[in-house]
C-alpha cells in the first residue's frame, strides 16, 4: 500500500527523490522508468492513460509503498482518493531550469518519436503513445515547445496540488533541500550520509536513449 505519493512532474528531482525514499524504508518506490521494459505495466498504462480505463489503483501499486515522477503527477488526484492515509510531496524546481532540463531531455525524446516513428506496435511506440497523450498533448496541450504556454502550466500544476490536497497535506520540497525537510514531513531520522543527486541531464539522455532503443544524443 502507498504510503507516499509525489505530485511533481518530471525533472524537479523524482528520481533523487525515488532512492531517497528507498533509503528511508520508502521502498521499493515506483517510477515512470518502471513501465519501460514491463510489458504486462505497459499494457497497464495504456488501458488508463489511452483508454481511459478507471483502474484499480490498489492493483496498479501493487507491492510498492511510494509512487514518483511519471503518471503519478498526472493523476495525482485519482491516487490519493485511493490512498486518503498517504503523504504527499511536490518537488519542484526554478521553473526556468525545470523547463531548460525536460526540453533538453524528456521532449526531445518526443520529438525524435515524431521524426522518427518507432515501428507500429512495438514497445517504444506504445511508450511514445502514452507519453503523447498524458504529457505533451494532455497536460500541455500540444503546446510544451512555447516555453511561456510550459513554464505557465507548470506553476499551475503546482498550485492545483496544494489547493486540491490542502497545504497540510502537503510538503512542497526542492531536492536541494536535502534530508531535514523530506524527513521531517516522514517523521524519521536524518540519515548521516549526503542525500543522494541523481539523474543528470546526461545520465536522462542515456536512460532515454535506451527506453528508446536508439544512441544517447550528444
Amino acid at each position: 500500500m502507498l504510503k507516499l505519493i509525489n505530485a511533481g512532474l518530471g525533472r524537479t528531482g523524482t528520481t533523487s527523490l525515488k532512492v531517497a525514499l528507498d533509503r528511508l524504508g520508502l521502498g521499493p518506490s515506483f517510477h515512470m522508468f518502471d513501465i519501460v521494459g514491463d510489458a504486462e505495466r505497459l499494457q497497464q498504462w495504456e488501458k488508463i492513460v489511452c483508454d481511459g480505463e478507471r483502474p484499480d489503483w490498489a492493483a496498479v501499486f501493487d507491492g510498492y509503498r511510494s509512487a514518483v515522477d511519471g503518471p503519478c503527477a498526472v493523476y495525482y488526484r485519482q491516487i490519493s482518493e485511493a490512498f486518503p492515509d498517504a503523504k504527499v510531496i511536490l518537488t519542484v524546481r526554478d521553473a526556468e531550469s525545470w523547463y531548460r532540463s525536460t526540453h533538453d531531455t524528456l521532449y526531445q525524446f518526443a520529438q525524435r518519436s515524431t521524426a522518427n516513428p518507432p515501428e507500429p506496435g512495438s514497445p517504444q511506440a506504445r511508450l511514445f503513445r502514452i507519453t503523447t497523450t498524458m504529457v505533451w498533448d494532455g497536460l500541455f496541450g500540444g503546446r510544451f515547445s512555447d516555453k511561456d504556454h510550459a513554464i505557465e502550466v507548470y506553476h499551475r500544476h503546482n498550485e492545483d496540488v496544494v489547493r486540491a490536497l490542502g497545504a497540510d497535506r502537503v510538503l512542497v520540497y526542492d531536492v536541494q533541500q536535502g534530508w531535514e525537510p523530506l524527513c521531517a514531513h516522514l517523521g524519521v531520522e536524518v540519515p548521516q550520509e549526503e542525500f543522494p543527486r541523481t539523474n543528470d541531464t546526461a545520465s536522462m539522455r542515456q536512460r532515454i536513449a535506451r527506453a528508446a532503443g536508439a544512441p544517447a544524443a550528444a
